[in-house]
């Protein structure tokens, strides 16, 4: 007889590098979240463009509508203003997401006692967020691509040449925001740490967003004219060096666009030589000095926290009669004063959000000024409902958020009390100093207390702006887990909200102009009380969501 055949021995294949397993599970985590409450396996995505799919679409939209206004300009002026559009939704992506992505105190319980190396954790995570925005970045400069190609002056190098000069953006814009954690992580101890990290953030967000607007202020003062590489402030925009890139491969190829075009090579390689060559091993260490526990002083004398003292004391003390309102009020306060997770996602995320409003408050000079002057009052008054629409959106994450589950088991019928007390401590500690800042600002630019009247139309809206969040239930504070997923579409939220704020601008402007100010200030007062009358007896219907 003959005798069977001898089984194969199984192919074994090798393992893949630590860095591609660590890339995969960051951009696992990125798609489907930390947590697995309310995860199906069927309807989690399964790539970014599933994930992002609505917001890449209206990217894209806006992106069309801003190549399209800049036909007529030359290459070089048309790439500046893409690649100055382009680096403020990055920055608002990445100056928001990277202290969620870099610093998670779970994963460095898992992580740090195993052999990998933190230049490598460190790379596959800005790989991650680099995806991201390279996703973000194309839906946006898609229109642009095709019409560079279609323009008189237009070549069909250009979609190549804006598409790399696109991707040398990104990388500088994540590798500046590693730069300035690790640079934190070198100069400062534990004890400072988290409150530089946010603060770091938050200056990088502005300059990000401010650096991007610096074109369009110099348009309204010179116009496009002499929006030119002979300006020799231009050339100090890194925008300008991605410019030139464009302009040196697919346009004039003029020796001051090769120069720009190496000064920006230049920055992105050292920023990312910086970042992950002389700093990375810094990384690691931050991570340990994170994970730390660090037992706070104890505080002299037996005296309440001044939190409590505020709350206790009117007005705050006839606004926050129930106690659930008044305890979810102090529980709010304490996290977007102390709690590292909660200052890095909603600080980062609102300062660049409300740069705009001060760029629209700063002259515009020529002819018209006073016109720009008085509807850049009324539009900041209008955007401040920003600040308690996305401020509650953001408190709903946090990295403690299975504690909520206390909540649920309270005797409470719903979620209402614990949304006003959330709306009440944004309202009282963000949007009011908010109000402040920009009523200042107006104030010393115009020196005119009147135009201060403009804000009024704004101010008015808020308490329907702040119970849009809650009247879903949807501003529960701490009750879900972070995902990173949700900052990309910050900069998509900003867009969708400057079309309401523009147009309660352009009315209030008009009214101010023709002298109807007052009787518009009637007929809105009216309809919000209305419309809010109405929120409100819908939020007390609110019943808990499903847990899972």
């Amino acid at each position: 007889m003959n005798a069977p055949p001898l089984a194969k021995p199984p192919v074994i294949k090798p393992a893949p590098p630590p860095q591609v397993v660590l890339r995969r599970l960051f951009l696992r985590l990125f798609l489907r979240g930390r947590s697995s409450r309310g995860l199906r396996k069927s309807t989690a995505p399964q790539s970014i463009g599933s994930k992002l799919a609505m917001t890449l679409c209206l990217y894209g939209f806006f992106g069309f509508l801003v190549a399209t206004g800049l036909m007529s300009q030359p290459l070089f002026t048309m790439s500046l203003f893409l690649h100055s559009a382009t680096i403020v939704f990055l920055g608002m992506f990445v100056a928001s997401s990277a202290g969620e992505v870099l610093f998670n105190k779970e994963e460095a319980d898992i992580l740090l006692h195993r052999p990998v190396a933190s230049r490598t954790m460190l790379w596959a995570k800005v790989r991650v967020l680099v995806e991201v925005s390279l996703w973000l970045a194309g839906a946006f400069n898609l229109a642009g691509l095709i019409m560079g190609v279609l323009r008189a002056d237009g070549s069909r190098l250009f979609p190549i040449a804006h598409a790399l000069s696109t991707v040398l953006e990104a990388l500088f814009c994540t590798g500046g925001v590693v730069v300035v954690y690790q640079l934190c992580l070198r100069w400062f101890g534990r004890e400072r740490l988290d409150g530089l990290m946010t603060t770091a953030q938050v200056i990088f967000a502005i300059a990000v967003v401010a650096g991007g607007q610096l074109p369009r202020l110099f348009m309204q003062y010179n116009g496009f004219a002499r929006l030119n590489m002979q300006s020799w402030w231009v050339c100090l925009l890194p925008t300008a060096w991605f410019a030139g890139f464009d302009d040196a491969v697919a346009g004039s190829r003029a020796g001051s666009s090769w120069l720009l075009a190496g000064v920006g090579l230049a920055a992105t390689a050292g920023v990312l030589w910086i970042a992950f060559g002389k700093l990375a091993e810094d990384y690691e260490t931050g991570l340990q000095r994170l994970g730390e526990t660090v037992s706070r002083p104890r505080r002299s004398g037996g005296g309440r926290r001044w939190t409590d003292v505020l709350a206790s004391a009117p007005p705050l003390r006839w606004w926050l009669r129930d106690s659930i309102s008044r305890a979810s009020f102090l529980l709010v306060t304490a996290y977007l004063l102390r709690d590292r997770d909660v200052k890095l996602r909603v600080y980062p995320a609102l300062a660049p959000m409300m740069m705009m409003p001060v760029i629209f408050l700063l002259p515009t000079g020529g002819a018209g000024s006073n016109v720009g002057n008085e509807f850049g009052t009324a539009f900041s008054g209008a955007y401040l409902g920003l600040v308690p629409m996305m401020s509650l959106n953001l408190l709903q994450y946090s990295q403690q958020w299975q504690a909520s589950d206390i909540f649920r088991v309270a005797p409470m019928s719903g979620p209402t009390a614990l949304c006003n007390g959330a709306r009440r401590a944004v309202l009282s500690l963000l949007t009011l100093p908010m109000l402040v800042i920009f009523a200042g600002i107006a104030w010393l630019i115009r020196h005119d207390a009147s135009q201060l009247l403009l804000l009024l139309p704004g101010v008015v809206a808020l308490p329907v702006y702040a119970l849009i969040p809650c009247v879903m239930g949807e501003a529960v504070p701490l009750s879900k887990p972070a995902e990173e997923a949700k900052s990309t579409g910050r900069g998509l939220v900003m867009m969708a909200m400057m079309i309401p704020a523009l147009l309660l601008s352009g009315i209030a402007y008009w009214a101010w102009s023709t002298g109807w100010f007052w009787w518009l200030m009637l007929g809105e007062t009216l309809a919000v009380a209305v419309v809010y009358a109405g929120m409100r007896a819908s939020m007390k219907a609110l019943q808990w969501s499903p847990a899972e």
